[in-house]
């Protein structure tokens, strides 16, 4: 475990790179199988059982979503020998599939996560990637935004991981000229693939690479329970997620969103899925009213039970940050530079 004081971005790097070393944004759409429908069901085409998802699993209809991909300069979809890594970016309660590209802003006429992005690349720090922002609604409301505890939208928050292994990540390694391939599952591949996949998320993003990704509780309405949340959002926990530590190696929480699970439930599903993790990087703004006694909750004993499947795990209180892009541009940039010196390490 490393701890970290804060450190800038370099101001250059949220300036626009040179015409020839700048990516590009397409919005994508593809379909979705597995979402929470009006009635609170899982749709699913799989054999899910009811109590592992914690609600009734019914067939039907695929519903369409729309995505961001930031592909680098010199991608071309016509090079199949040409391979890249993908960074998937969640976004807040609030936001949506351009929360990453539009909360912070623009510069130079382009959007600020797209220059950090380019003059990454252009500088050498890390390789070209592909990153992937979706919409973190796994449910037939996706487009809604409102913060309702009792609404079908924000329970789909906690149901994306089932969007993202069966829809998604497929969506995007057969349309995209990636490195992973998961509808390939022999073991080798299996475990090649996940070094060449990342996760990150903020506030709300933060909490479903947590609770989603390294394995943590699902929750849904307080009301619709008759109880009440210890949160104090109208949330409460119900069942765990088997967690995907199967699919990534490095995984990013900023400033992760009350409901994120405890330190002591996150080791021990890392532990006991037995899929070792190459980096964990978790940040928060020291002066956070939103976030910070859950970060330090989920933080609390994770390395220590997580053990020998934990390699790298970065705990960075970033000093007066707060609830913000400053906080979460900052973690990011460190993440995947990180991302990149641990992957050198595979060579």
């Amino acid at each position: 475990m490393k701890r970290l004081n804060r450190m800038g971005i370099p101001d250059a790097y949220l300036s626009a790179a040179a015409g020839g070393k700048q990516g590009k944004v397409r919005e994508v759409v593809y379909p979705v199988k597995h979402y929470i429908n009006s009635s609170r069901q899982l749709v699913t085409e799989r054999e899910i059982d009811a109590g592992e998802a914690g609600r009734a699993t019914v067939g039907g209809a695929a519903i369409h979503k729309s995505c961001s991909v930031y592909l680098p300069a010199g991608y071309e979809q016509s090079d199949p020998y040409t391979r890249y890594n993908v960074l998937y970016l969640l976004h807040g309660v609030g936001g949506d599939e351009y929360e990453w590209l539009c909360g912070p802003g623009i510069e130079d006429g382009k959007y600020l996560l797209c220059n950090l992005l380019d003059n990454l690349i252009a500088g050498g720090d890390i390789e070209p990637i592909i990153v992937v922002m979706p919409n973190g609604r796994s449910s037939h409301d996706w487009t809604d935004r409102t913060f309702n505890p009792e609404g079908t939208n924000m329970l789909g928050f906690y149901y994306f991981d089932y969007e993202l292994r069966y829809d998604l990540i497929p969506f995007i390694e057969s349309t995209f000229n990636t490195y992973a391939n998961v509808r390939e599952n022999a073991p080798e591949t299996v475990a090649y693939s996940r070094m060449h996949r990342a996760i990150a998320g903020l506030s709300m993003g933060g909490m479903q690479t947590l609770n989603l990704i390294l394995g943590g509780y699902r929750c849904d309405s307080a009301a619709l329970a008759g109880t009440e949340s210890v949160w104090k959002n109208g949330l409460i926990a119900t069942v765990p997620a088997q967690g995907m530590t199967d699919l990534f190696a490095y995984i990013g929480a900023f400033s992760n969103a009350p409901t994120s699970s405890s330190g002591t439930v996150l080791g021990s599903s890392i532990a006991s899925r037995g899929n070792r993790l190459k980096l964990l990087y978790m940040t928060c703004g020291d002066a956070d009213d939103i976030s910070l006694d859950c970060y330090e909750q989920s933080i609390d004993g994770l390395a220590d039970i997580a053990g020998d499947y934990l390699e790298e795990h970065y705990q960075i209180a970033i000093k007066d940050g707060v609830h913000d892009f400053n906080v979460w541009y900052n973690g990011a940039y460190h993440f995947i530079k990180k991302i990149n010196q641990a992957r050198s390490d595979l060579k």
